[in-house]
């Protein structure tokens, strides 16, 4: 059980985990607060919207249908592996689900199959919609799954979660397929990576990421490991006195 973090502390651990952030438009106030609670949390939802074109993705996240109301979810996640952050607080993505899968995301327990819907997920969950057809065979860009990785596991550290505290939507509610074209259990996988403890390193005069794979990691061809662990845009720019992140030997 975890209250909520503040739209600013979600929009400052999101950061801090690497992604690129859009906020738009007043976000951070928009909500379906006044049909119901919002908390506590108790993990994370993924989605896919089954829409093409991110600026169009990103308003129907936003705004949602005379149906269903916006927001539609806290953040969008687009093929460009940006994430736009569209609301927060309580929002319509979960929907119904399967009491006996919340439990087992509270004990961060293996999944139960969800053959119920009776428990309201949109006030225990924060929900990221990604755009992508859902039809099996649109792509999901590396950069995109990274971005899923990225926001879950800053979660996560956050409230000190493990990986299991992150479902997608076909885990939660009966007859969902989301998301579809990766599996969970992959994408629990890549989240356990992030989350895993890291070594670091002091970068030194004369360093360069490949001599630093090279002496602490066997290998200089591993230096990419580095520089994506690190979120280096140039990966000839660092400096002496630079603390960097290590992967896993």
């Amino acid at each position: 059980m975890a209250t909520p973090m503040s739209a600013a502390q979600f929009a400052a651990v999101l950061k801090a985990e690497g992604v690129t952030v859009v906020e738009v438009d007043d976000w951070e106030h928009h909500n379906r607060n006044h049909k119901g609670p919002w908390g506590p949390v108790h993990g994370v939802m993924i989605h896919h919207t089954v829409t093409k074109g991110s600026a169009r993705t990103v308003a129907i996240c936003r705004d949602g249908y005379t149906s269903l109301p916006g927001p539609l979810c806290h953040g969008v996640i687009t093929k460009d592996g940006r994430v736009h952050l569209v609301g927060y607080g309580r929002a319509n993505h979960a929907g119904s689900g399967d009491g006996d899968v919340l439990q087992a995301v509270i004990a961060e327990r293996a999944l139960p199959a969800d053959n119920e819907a009776d428990t309201d997920g949109n006030r225990h969950f924060y929900g990221f919609e990604c755009e992508n057809l859902g039809d099996g065979l649109d792509p999901w860009p590396e950069r995109q799954l990274e971005a899923i990785e990225q926001v879950s596991a800053a979660i996560c550290r956050h409230h000190g979660w493990k990986e299991e505290s992150v479902i997608g939507h076909l885990e939660w509610q009966p007859g969902k397929v989301d998301p579809r074209g990766f599996t969970m259990a992959s994408m629990r996988a890549r989240i356990h990576d992030r989350l895993a403890p890291t070594t670091t390193y002091t970068v030194r005069a004369g360093d360069t990421l490949w001599s630093i794979a090279a002496s602490k990691l066997g290998d200089g061809n591993r230096w990419r490991e580095i520089a994506d662990l690190n979120s280096l845009k140039d990966p000839d720019a660092i400096t002496p006195g630079q603390t960097l992140k290590l992967p896993k030997k």
